[in-house]
């Protein structure tokens, strides 16, 4: 027989408030009942109100603020994606979570090349190049280029206008700041920025020349050699 497990207090009260926003009961921008409202509409202790509150606040439905009554967050992929940073950030204390997620962004950034070589408009291509440019005006100031390696993969995220893509970005972004410092600043290799620049290139390239294969293959070829300089740099005691 498998056990059941019984639902801590809180989390019944959670759910229970987690349905009424599901159902549109409660709005974004609402304010939720006072605590001293739950506690008597629940039947529990103030403790099991709070928790109720800080777990919903995890999920990103729910705003808190010191003083004020708890409110409806407005839900966006940023603020669900953002959610996850603690359990990420667990994962990559270790190798095998790092090539996880060097494996994902590759699956999704691999897929936003091939979706800008097929459906980007000349807007968007001369948005890649003007981030294209930046990133070679900054070659010679490794703090500049960072940034401006980033602003080039944003233009890919945003290219589909799908809001998911964006916030995966800025995750990983986020998640992997370690690989591209270590990566840019390996002594190990000379002009590691200007790989990745020639990098940059050939994606562009290819996305402005409608080759929706060769703009895979150049993003995969990009990612493989980013992932190998880091794993060689880790090897080396970066």
């Amino acid at each position: 027989m498998v056990a059941i497990r019984r639902s801590k207090l809180y989390e019944q009260v959670a759910q229970s408030v987690e349905q009424r926003i599901r159902e549109e009961d409660l709005m974004p921008g609402e304010a939720l009942p006072s605590e001293r409202e739950m506690m008597r509409e629940f039947g529990v202790g103030r403790p099991a109100v709070r928790e109720a509150l800080f777990h919903l606040q995890r999920m990103g439905l729910i705003e808190l603020k010191a003083g004020a009554r708890a409110r409806v967050a407005a839900p966006t992929p940023r603020a669900v994606v953002e959610n996850l940073s603690g359990s990420v950030r667990y994962l990559l204390s270790s190798q095998d979570g790092i090539r996880h997620f060097q494996e994902a962004r590759a699956f999704l950034e691999i897929g936003l090349a091939r979706y800008a070589a097929q459906h980007a408009s000349a807007a968007e291509v001369d948005a890649l190049k003007s981030a294209l440019d930046a990133n070679h005006a900054a070659l010679k100031d490794l703090a500049k280029f960072e940034k401006t390696d980033v602003d080039f993969h944003y233009v890919l995220a945003v290219i589909p206008k799908n809001p998911i893509f964006p916030a995966l970005h800025a995750a990983f972004v986020e998640w992997l700041v370690e690989q591209r410092h270590v990566t840019l600043n390996w002594p190990g290799r000379k002009d590691t920025a200007r790989a990745a620049y020639d990098a940059h290139a050939a994606i562009y390239e290819a996305i402005a020349a409608r080759d929706p294969d060769r703009a895979e293959s150049a993003m995969r070829k990009h990612l493989e050699e980013i992932a190998g300089v880091y794993w060689e740099a880790r090897r080396g005691g970066a």
